[in-house]
């Protein structure tokens, strides 16, 4: 798989190493069980996969290029090229400015734009509407694109399926800028509608099914359904997509629960002509962070820590496998762990950051799952794991510990 050239200050002494370890110990990646660092009085228990992806380092790659190679341009981002606030900021203090915010709402007055100014397209990707618009003020969308290739990909077979007459359903968040950029090119070649989740999939389901009408679909999928989108004529043949950030087990699980609607309906010998097997567009990184921290909630911890941007929906599912099994902290980065007895972190239900006092249990050894989104620098999991290790007397060195780990896999 391609190196890409990002900065050294987003990689890390402890975590790229022990990532680059495993890669080199198991590089065709079947063992998903977890890093485990014994420090004494603390263990962490790492996922195999977590940080930074391939079409994060991509985007990174070439967002930090193009602002190297254009000194005295203005340089504009779409949007947040990822869902992390330490590589925005960074590229913010550059003099990079955002057009838009991530729910679309713009920044700046696009009247200001000229065709002498870069835009920077995100790697959520962007919808053909933005495209269009910035190619008429004379701004090539696509020589400073960052799109993730695995979104490309859905699209492409959106665009497959949407030629043979099928409708496209799409498995995301319709707010979110990739959802919004995939609903986008899934139009140009056929109807779509949006479902969040399985309990959305099953009211499409008694839609298919007849058992609620087309007023019904209007009324719950308001804003997520294509222009002239005919509940009854649509939904004969479809096929499922999805942001890739998405919960891949989710998505598979929608997938299936649609098909068995479509066999319901028109026979199993006839599913082929009504369903198409869109398994091919579920993003490889996804799965295997997804997978790899299924794995590592199969130790025994005290409770779990994941690392990433708030509004990273890749990181908060990455939460929800967590919270599942066992306390669960979700921070943005080392600064949120204020002190041995005090943790600041954000709650999914609340939404907002909250405290939680005495976070460290009083035994003698505590253990810790930790984790981190695609979006997170390996940087800034380092120094929460070391901050976290800074809360605990009489540990073992990172060396000794290190070496010890690496003479035992």
């Amino acid at each position: 798989m391609k190196k890409f050239d990002i900065p050294d200050f987003y990689k890390s002494s402890v975590i790229s190493r022990i990532k680059d370890y495993r890669k080199n110990d198991d590089p065709r990646k079947r063992n998903f069980v977890p890093t485990m660092l014994d420090f004494g009085p603390v263990r962490f228990f790492i996922a195999r996969h977590f940080g930074f992806c391939y079409g994060v380092e991509n985007a990174i790659e070439i967002a930090y290029k193009t602002v190297d190679e254009n000194a005295g341009k203005r340089i504009f981002l779409l949007s947040e090229m990822i869902h992390n606030p330490e590589v925005n900021d960074d590229l913010l203090s550059k003099g990079v400015k955002f057009l838009m915010d991530t729910s679309g709402n713009y920044l700046a007055d696009w009247d200001e734009l000229t065709a002498e100014d870069i835009v920077i397209i995100p790697a959520f990707g962007t919808t053909l509407e933005i495209e269009k618009r910035l190619n008429e003020i004379g701004i090539n969308p696509y020589l400073h694109n960052t799109t993730c290739p695995f979104v490309e990909k859905v699209w492409n077979r959106s665009a497959q399926i949407g030629k043979q007459d099928y409708t496209v359903i799409i498995h995301g968040k319709h707010y979110h800028e990739e959802t919004r950029a995939t609903f986008s090119h899934s139009i140009k070649s056929s109807p779509a509608v949006i479902v969040k989740d399985i309990s959305e999939t099953k009211i499409l389901s008694e839609i298919i099914s007849g058992k609620r009408d087309k007023t019904e679909f209007y009324n719950f999928f308001n804003e997520k359904y294509s222009p002239g989108f005919d509940p009854v004529k649509d939904l004969d043949k479809i096929g499922v997509v999805n942001q890739t950030t998405m919960l891949a087990t989710e998505t598979q699980a929608i997938a299936d629960y649609l098909k068995q609607t479509m066999i319901k309906k028109y026979g199993k010998e006839n599913i082929n002509q009504h369903f198409a097997d869109t398994r091919d567009t579920l993003c490889y990184a996804t799965y295997d962070n997804q997978q790899a921290t299924i794995e590592l909630l199969n130790q025994k911890a005290d409770f779990a820590v994941v690392v990433g941007g708030y509004n990273s929906s890749n990181t908060g599912h990455l939460v929800e496998l967590c919270e599942e099994k066992l306390t669960t902290y979700f921070i943005s980065d080392d600064e949120k762990i204020i002190s041995p007895s005090q943790i600041k972190h954000y709650d999914t239900d609340l939404k907002k950051e909250v405290a939680t006092e005495n976070f460290l249990p009083k035994k003698e050894t505590v253990n810790i799952i930790l984790t981190s989104g695609a979006s997170c620098p390996d940087a800034v999991l380092d120094r929460v794991l070391q901050k976290l290790l800074a809360c605990f007397e009489n540990t073992a060195g990172i060396e000794t510990v290190l070496s010890k780990f690496m003479a035992e896999t």
